[in-house]
């Protein structure tokens, strides 16, 4: 017999339980407000087990190794290789072996109820949850239904590719063994980290993308990853699209792929990597039934007033809202969690009737650095730091833009590694004369980067950056010699 299923109220329901979904949930609930988590996996989400986290985790023993033997006096006293195993280990103990208890008792702690289950509305404000113990609930939002549902791999149009067992980001990020030769078919920020993480590991590595390698950043910043890639052993064929896979009589997986000069090849490997994006995670939650299924990309129309408010939902008032990768803008960890955090606050305003229509720019409750200030990182060695407008989208927007950019030879770069190689960009809004856009190269320059999303977020003037001393001997230094060269 079937029991009845389980009544609930809240202000604000929730269905997904990553970072995006936690940080709304939190938010919310710090406003005043009765918020539930809903969550079919792991309490925090892609980030926490199979992304952010264990790829950085097998990425950082490889950079912190290739610095030692780049420094003089460290370089003769390291003599050994990477330790795989020991690498699976700090892997593991970031991702808490794949355990949620600490997330769960973070939720408890913030006053957040937790229900574990596959969700779906089923109408404007009501969620029916099948609970993964057997049991069934229905929730009823008095506010709000947050969508946090995260991303899903997209699986390109290959033959063959069904009928063979291959990685997607998730098997490649929680494995416990090192392929021989494993194929990496994208050319993106996780095929290109993963593919030097396990290069570095000892895997014979082979990265196919139908395009250029990191196509979204500037083709010098690219170029200086690329060559970190082919150090490490990665054999790189950009411009080669995948037609086929099929598996061998020994176990081994062929792809037949473009050699380049128009015919095809074969690429024989143990393993097959596909990292080719990701869309929207939005299937399975009711929303065609309920008037606004997602367009031919995968993504939900969102509203203008930048609150994470979902276009055209039924019923009456604001109380659909999508974050995180769910909303389909920029699928970045730390965006999500800006987005949640907007959209948490401006849930609890509107319900304590403090806001009305669209909010203000740069306010608490919008969320405006999407518009134009993204921070993102590629951690491969080395790395790619960016945020803002690359010069195409400047002037695409309207602006009269132009660039400066060198190569990063600074004091702190020389000291910081034998035979540095660095590259740096500023995009520059002359009519304004502020920063739309800074890229950054090299070795550990990841740490540059919060002091150009800053300049950027707060369109500080040229000529009071140029007050910003860098201190010496620091890499940080090329801000002083961009700005030089565009005659400061």
């Amino acid at each position: 017999m079937t029991p009845e299923p389980l009544h609930r109220e809240y202000d604000v329901v929730v269905i997904g339980a990553g970072a995006a979904g936690e940080n709304v949930a939190d938010r919310v609930v710090r406003g005043g407000l009765t918020a539930v988590l809903v969550e079919a996996e792991l309490v925090g989400g892609e980030c926490s087990y199979w992304a952010c986290m264990p790829s950085k985790a097998l990425l950082r023993p490889g950079t912190a190794l290739h610095s030692a033997q780049t420094m003089p006096g460290a370089k003769e006293a390291v003599t050994g290789t990477l330790h795989a195993a020991a690498v699976f280990d700090n892997r593991d103990r970031f991702t808490s072996n794949w355990e949620d208890g600490s997330q769960v008792q973070w939720v408890e702690d913030a006053g957040i109820d937790l229900i574990r289950g596959h969700a779906w509305l089923t109408a404007p404000k009501s969620v029916e949850v099948a609970g993964t113990d057997g049991t069934s609930h229905l929730l009823t939002a008095r506010h709000a239904v947050v969508l946090a549902t995260g991303s899903m791999p997209n699986t390109p149009p290959i033959k063959g590719l069904d009928d063979v067992e291959v990685w997607g980001t998730r098997e490649a990020t929680s494995a416990k063994e090192i392929p021989e030769r494993l194929a990496v078919l994208g050319g993106g920020v996780a095929g290109t980290e993963l593919a030097q993480a396990f290069a570095r590991m000892g895997s014979a590595v082979t990265l196919v993308a139908r395009g250029r390698l990191l196509g979204s950043f500037p083709e010098e910043a690219a170029e200086l990853v690329a060559a970190g890639l082919r150090a490490d052993g990665v054999d790189i064929r950009t411009g080669t699209a995948t037609h086929s896979i099929t598996m061998d009589d020994d176990g081994a997986l062929s792809l037949e792929v473009d050699d380049g000069s128009g015919g095809r090849t074969t690429v024989v490997a143990d393993k097959v990597l596909v990292s080719t994006g990701r869309h929207p995670a939005l299937q399975g939650l009711g929303l065609e039934k309920l008037g606004f299924p997602p367009d031919h990309q995968g993504n939900l129309t969102l509203s203008t007033d930048t609150t994470g408010l979902v276009e055209g939902a039924p019923g009456e008032g604001s109380w659909l809202y999508a974050v995180g990768d769910a909303a389909g803008k920029h699928l970045f960890t730390h965006q999500g969690k800006y987005e949640a955090r907007a959209t948490g606050d401006a849930i609890a305003a509107r319900a304590k009737g403090e806001l009305d229509g669209t909010p203000a720019a740069w306010s608490r409750y919008a969320q405006t650095a999407n518009d134009h200030a993204v921070p993102n990182v590629v951690f491969t060695d080395p790395e790619i730091a960016a945020v803002g407008r690359n010069l195409k989208q400047a002037q695409d927007d309207g602006f009269k833009a132009s660039t400066v950019e060198l190569p990063i030879e600074v004091a702190g770069s020389s000291l910081h590694a034998e035979n540095y190689h660095g590259w740096a960009q500023l995009v520059i809004d002359e009519d304004r004369k502020v920063l739309l856009g800074a890229t950054f190269t090299g070795p550990d320059v990841a740490e540059l980067l919060h002091a150009a999303t800053i300049a950027v977020v707060g369109e500080v003037p040229l000529d009071r950056l140029w007050h910003a001393v860098p201190s010496y001997p620091t890499i940080s230094e090329v801000w002083l010699r961009l700005l030089e060269k565009y005659g400061l």
